[in-house]
């Protein structure tokens, strides 16, 4: 009799214990350029000797910094790139390229987007590793839900269906346990999109909390940069006129340009001696970069910008302030622009605009649901992933009952 009550209460506690003290789920959602990308290759063509036609399976090629070299980055960016078609409003691989997003579901492909775990390659990982460190399982109760990130949500339909079903899965899976998304740069106005498209039952149910960090709300004026010059990633090796030819194909770009929400219409975006540019006079910026795709992907996307409905869920908005971004672009009397600009810095993260950034704060007064912001000085948007503060916020918000 006393085993089989001390069998019982064993029971019960073990039981008890789960229920009581199991830890919420994470759902890890990258930003623009934080998820592995997988090419095969089947090309009639190729522009360099040098370039694969063939492949017999697929090869990481996002990201994969041997393939950004000289010479062989041509190769890359002939592969990586998209091809927009005026007629569906969408995009497509070039002609004989396959490509593929690996590990939805799980954290890996997320944590690193290099698969040798090359400290360049590192994403979510500092994150990962303190969850973990506070009782949480790759791949059980810490997923990662990476997605075509050169796309905007018009082409994420899929994406967007497949979140559901992940966040229902490892709801079930985990106890019924609700679900807290931490989402980076991009991630956070994905993740909205997503939830404004959940009745507020389904949230109800499944969400427990958003964490966003540098969430780029209303987009950036480095997207504009980026039109005009391309970006360099960081690296002192790549040419950011080389990585542009890949980066303005992308129309994640043209979701991510400066919203009318948060600029006003006449707000000088490119000065020139010539003529200048703001949100009001964008299509004649497009046309004298010679890329009018590029407003057409505007079009496509600004609605979703403009959809701003508050989340429904409680948010943890954390965003780096007090490191100089680019705000404008400004071309010396005489040149044009097909020169290169000053860049004239204002706060924000380095990558995002300060007011972009703060722009979960249009929810306090919207919904019943607690919306906290975190400002954390000289915090850049990537140095935000593995900041002590930002670990430490992080591990109170999963530890908190």
């Amino acid at each position: 009799m006393l085993l089989k009550n001390n069998l019982k209460f064993i029971v019960y506690f073990v039981f008890f214990q789960s229920i009581c003290c199991y830890l919420n789920p994470v759902i890890l959602i990258p930003g623009d350029g934080g998820a592995q990308i997988e090419a095969k290759l089947n090309k009639t063509s190729t522009v360099h000797y040098l370039c694969d036609k063939i492949t017999n399976d697929y090869f990481n090629i996002w990201l994969n910094m041997e393939l950004l070299v000289p010479v062989i980055i041509d190769c890359w960016i002939d592969n990586l790139k998209l091809i927009y078609d005026n007629q569906t409003r969408t995009t497509r691989n070039n002609d004989g390229v396959s490509l593929r997003i690996p590990g939805f579901g799980l954290s890996e492909t997320v944590e690193w987007l290099d698969p040798s775990h090359a400290a360049t390659g590192s994403y979510f990982n500092a994150i990962a590793n303190l969850l973990v460190s506070l009782g949480h399982e790759r791949n059980i109760t810490l997923r990662g839900a990476p997605y075509d990130f050169r796309k905007a949500p018009n082409e994420n339909e899929e994406y967007f269906n497949d979140l559901k079903i992940l966040i229902e899965d490892t709801y079930q899976n985990n106890l019924q346990q609700p679900v807290i998304l931490i989402a980076h740069s991009m991630g956070g106005p994905m993740s909205l999109q997503f939830l404004n498209r959940q009745t507020q039952e389904w949230k109800d149910k499944y969400i427990k909390s958003l964490v966003t960090l540098s969430g780029a709300w209303g987009g950036s004026v480095k997207a504009i940069k980026v039109y005009a010059i391309g970006d360099d990633l960081g690296s002192f090796v790549l040419r950011e006129s080389t990585m542009r030819l890949q980066q303005i194909t992308s129309p994640s770009l043209a979701y991510l340009l400066p919203s009318p929400l948060y600029w006003k219409s006449d707000e000088v975006l490119v000065q020139t001696d010539r003529k200048n540019f703001s949100l009001s006079n964008l299509k004649e910026f497009f046309y004298d970069i010679s890329y009018p795709a590029g407003w057409e992907m505007k079009k496509d996307t600004e609605i979703y910008q403009l959809d701003f409905k508050p989340p429904g869920v409680e948010v943890h908005c954390l965003y780096g302030t007090q490191v100089d971004t680019v705000e404008r672009l400004y071309y010396k009397p005489g040149t044009w622009l097909d020169g290169y600009p000053t860049l004239v810095m204002g706060n924000g993260d380095g990558t995002v605009n300060l007011r972009s950034l703060e722009g979960c704060l249009l929810w306090r007064n919207m919904q019943s649901q607690n919306i906290y912001s975190v400002p954390l000085a000289k915090v850049d948007h990537l140095g935000i992933l593995s900041d002590k503060n930002v670990l430490q916020y992080i591990s109170d918000l999963v530890n908190a009952v």
